[in-house]
């Protein structure tokens, strides 16, 4: 048995609440947010405050479960009969248990049932957190789980359906949604519904038979790799850029541009060509400003050295952007850095070689890091320190770096996007690296393990960009084959191999229609004086054609067998150059 009630809970009083008395109990009354007056009745709480008593919407089932413990559950209901049905399927489930028709675990899935959806997915996200996954996996999976609860109206455990989601994945193909995005909406869902699995929330997963959209025919976005003189352009524009921004020329807006009437002008944008010219404007304008022109050329260093160790380590922005300057050893036979698991992509961590030049370059920027810091202490009378703390980051990476890049590759004339549609952006940069390593001629699983990619596929296909790669030299290292004659047959006798001996050599090799033969031949070089067609000759040893079948003979027990050849015969003597026996 069990009851059905509404909850009476205590809250504190708003601020314009009016107390008054009626038939001896005492109520508050104020105007809520949308100007309706309400009323509730005065309670006086734990501590001696007043407090308004507050009597919940939806009706509470008690009862006692199959183990015998007395549970409150909310069933949601605004009307008795409606409470009392769910109290009837509760304390219907709980005689199952102690008649052991169903268990304890099952039990308890059927009642993560009518828990909210809302509930379970903080549950799964505090999970998430405990497992240290990053802020942005558990942010992507809050708003791709969220989306899809609310379009798929989605209030409870079994509500999740695969009929439902397969439809909602249609729709957003059918709006150009990319198959990549699809499947991260997936991802994210199954993710939360394994979860329940596990924890006994839910029998099994309805999502796990959902296939995934095919991404490799429905590539939105396909990167490239960038060729070495595209590199060279792009640390040159990277290093002078920042400072030559104050050097634009300016041109008059065209008519369509011109949104009120004395913006007509706009600073011309910067050109490779121009590039030079553009610094000797702004070092002429900012001559009275050294300093600033010294910050905007330590920045310009950063962004070219920024770029130069993401294409020559392959790292990924948020793995460069987490180094410190502790991570670097510079000072050791071979340069490297170290990568903390909780920063790469894998978890796992890696230390990863330099370039000499790489690390040369990384002293001169911690020299001017150092450098920087000290003027500052020295300008405002601290004690000026003798190293960078290990903590100090190795560089200023914004998350919007993409859009540096853009800017940086129109400067240099680089098209954002080539003929076969395939973009550059930062991530591009890590394409490179896998493809000059292909180009290089580094070993394929030396190239995996430099990318820290668990799949050589990977590497091979999709950070290789085989427009780089020289597949024309390649065919340099196959044999010339001639197709003229006379040089074959020139060719064939300077080595000993020309085909004099080929009519003697055909008729004796080539069996007649219909019946069959054995043959061997063998070269014994080592005749001392003696030609290379005395040789051949001397060892051709030919076999009758067999034209009959071996008479029977006569077993030792007097029986007779007919004679059969052997499957598996001898090779002749080579010394004697007949047949063993």
């Amino acid at each position: 048995m069990g009851s059905v009630f509404r909850k009476t809970v205590t809250k504190q009083l708003p601020q314009n609440a009016e107390i008054f008395t009626r038939k001896g109990e005492r109520f508050a009354r104020w105007k809520d947010r949308k100007g309706k007056m309400r009323t509730e009745l005065v309670t006086t709480g734990r501590d001696g405050s007043d407090r308004m008593a507050v009597t919940a919407g939806t009706y509470t089932a008690k009862y006692r479960d199959g183990q015998g413990l007395v549970r409150e559950v909310a069933t949601g209901c605004r009307t008795k009969d409606g409470a009392a049905s769910v109290l009837r399927e509760l304390t219907g489930r709980a005689e199952k248990v102690k008649a052991q028709i169903l268990t304890v675990g099952e039990a308890a899935i059927a009642d993560h049932q009518q828990t909210p959806l809302d509930e379970h997915f903080e549950v799964y996200l505090t999970h998430m957190r405990a497992k240290d996954n990053s802020d942005v996996h558990i942010a992507d999976s809050n708003r791709l789980a969220g989306r899809l609860f609310r379009e798929c109206h989605f209030g409870s455990l079994r509500d999740i359906g695969r009929d439902v989601v397969e439809q909602w994945l249609v729709e957003r193909k059918s709006e150009g949604m990319a198959a990549r995005t699809r499947n991260s909406y997936l991802q994210a869902i199954r993710g939360f519904c394994n979860w329940c699995v596990a924890t006994d929330r839910m029998v099994s997963n309805p999502l796990a038979k959902v296939k995934k959209a095919d991404e490799n025919a429905d590539r939105r976005r396909q990167r490239r790799a960038m060729a070495e003189a595209d590199l060279q352009r792009l640390l040159y524009v990277a290093n002078c850029r920042p400072l030559a921004e104050y050097g634009r020329l300016t041109v008059r807006k065209k008519t369509a541009e011109v949104k009120r009437k004395r913006d007509t002008w706009k600073a011309a944008p910067l050109t490779l060509d121009d590039l030079s010219a553009a610094l000797d404007r702004a070092r002429e304008r900012l001559n009275d400003n050294p300093s600033f022109v010294a910050k905007l050329e330590l920045r310009g260093r950063e962004r070219a050295i920024v770029y130069k160790i993401l294409v020559l380590t392959g790292l990924r922005r948020g793995e460069l952007a987490s180094l410190t300057v502790s991570q670097l050893h510079l000072d050791s036979p071979h340069a490297s850095f170290d990568l903390k698991a909780s920063d790469e992509k894998s978890r796992e961590g890696a230390e990863l070689p330099l370039r000499a030049d790489l690390a040369e370059d990384l002293r001169k920027w911690l020299a001017d890091k150092l450098a920087v810091i000290q003027h500052q202490a020295r300008k405002q009378g601290e004690p000026i320190p003798e190293r960078l703390p290990g903590d100090t980051p190795l560089f200023n990476v914004p998350r919007q770096l993409v859009k540096t890049l853009n800017r940086d590759l129109a400067a240099a004339g680089i098209p954002k996007v080539d003929d076969r549609g395939r973009t550059l952006d930062v991530h591009a940069l890590r394409h490179s690296f896998g493809t000059l390593l292909s180009s290089g001629g580094v070993a394929p699983r030396t190239a995996q393990a430099a990318m820290r990619h668990s799949r050589i596929d990977l590497t091979m296909n999709v950070y290789t960009d085989p427009r780089l790669l020289d597949v024309h030299g390649a065919l340099d290292a196959l044999p010339s084959l001639s197709l003229d004659t006379e040089s074959i047959q020139t060719e064939a006798k300077a080595n000993g191999t020309d085909d004099a001996i080929a009519p003697q050599f055909a008729p004796a090799f080539a069996p007649k229609t219909g019946k069959s033969s054995k043959c061997w031949s063998t070269l014994d070089k080592t005749t001392p004086n003696a030609t290379n067609d005395e040789n051949r000759k001397a060892n051709v040893v030919s076999l009758e054609f067999v034209k009959r079948k071996e008479p029977l003979s006569t077993t030792d027990n007097g029986s007779q067998k007919r004679g059969r050849r052997d499957s598996n015969p001898q090779p002749p003597d080579r010394q004697s150059g007949t047949l063993t026996n």
